[in-house]
């Protein structure tokens, strides 16, 4: 996630929620435009790998649009009965998204598998190059700005819908591809074929969102080199002796931090509430979105300590 010096968390909180905002504006927008390019290409040229490259466009507007509504929903502050906020409804998003994409690759097998047995002529194949050339440059247009957008927020249902469309940019490729050798090297079986490896492709794109899905909403740990950083940010303090049971979790773009500081057992109650707010502001500068949370322990306290934190 990028840094964003100088902004306090509820600034970052609305400067996310603008990128994020406007990335789903685009995705509809194009999801939209690529349908109606798509479905008049398919109708030309009744290639069975450009009806795939139609209903991934079809699904991933669907998913924009629950994007849409997740992000808006993700975004509301935390109030009486969601404490934590609402940033859960991103991952919700991502699964709903994960079941659209298998949807769309089980009926594109399904038709590709018909087509094996019951080949068609490719027709009009100069309409659809010119189509999947149009959606590859629209495609890397978004998918570029989503990556922006994700580097910015760390938003999980940007980075779903990200996902979609540059699975879009190799089902475009595929198509290209089958239009050439189904008519022009006069290979007809390359069409159901490359729509089957593009089918598969789309489901093994869904298990990745649908588990980072599932990890965010069982709170996942942040990733190690995350955790490690925590630890070296809270050692770093010259007060502070050791630190344990670091918890980590993940909620949209908010990040949720509690730890452990050890500490001279010795140290005024004051002086030990301003070594735990230095800690806890260097957290917040690396992570800018984290809520954090410290208990401060005397050093040498013998307590029950969990293993794995």
């Amino acid at each position: 996630m990028t840094d964003t010096p100088n902004k306090t968390p509820e600034e970052v909180r609305i400067d996310a929620g603008k990128w994020m905002r406007r990335a789903t504006y685009a995705s509809m927008s194009v999801a939209t435009i690529l349908i109606i390019a798509k479905m008049v290409a398919w109708s030309a040229t009744e290639s069975v790998s450009l009806l795939s490259s139609l209903l991934d466009s079809i699904l991933d507007a669907l998913a924009s649009i629950v994007s849409f509504l997740a992000v808006r929903h993700a975004l509301e502050p935390a109030d009486h009965e969601h404490r934590f906020g609402h940033g859960k409804a991103e991952a919700l998003a991502g699964l709903a998204q994960a079941a659209f994409i298998m949807g769309s690759a089980v009926f594109l097998l399904i038709e590709a598998v018909d087509r094996l047995f019951n080949p068609r002529e490719i027709v009009n194949t100069e309409i659809g190059y010119a189509v999947m050339v149009f959606s590859i440059v629209l495609t890397l247009a978004l998918v570029s700005f989503q990556k922006f957008v994700v580097n910015r927020t760390g938003s999980i249902a940007i980075k779903a819908d990200s996902a979609h469309y540059t699975m879009d940019l190799l089902v475009n490729v595929g198509v290209i591809v089958s239009l050439f050798l189904s008519s022009m090297a006069g290979f007809g079986i390359a069409d159901p074929l490359i729509a089957i490896l593009i089918a598969g492709y789309i489901l093994h794109g869904a298990w990745e969102i649908g588990t980072e899905s599932y990890n965010m909403l069982m709170d996942r740990e942040l990733p190690d080199e995350d955790r490690t950083k925590i630890r070296e940010i809270c050692v770093a303090h010259s007060e502070v002796h050791g630190v344990h049971d670091i918890r980590t979790r993940q909620a949209g773009p908010q990040v949720f931090i509690q730890l452990h500081l050890e500490l001279d057992g010795e140290m005024r109650l004051h002086d030990v509430h301003e070594v735990s707010e230095a800690v806890m502001y260097e957290i917040m500068d690396a992570f800018p979105n984290a809520e954090v949370i410290i208990h401060e322990d005397p050093e040498g306290v013998d307590e029950v300590r969990a293993d794995f934190a």
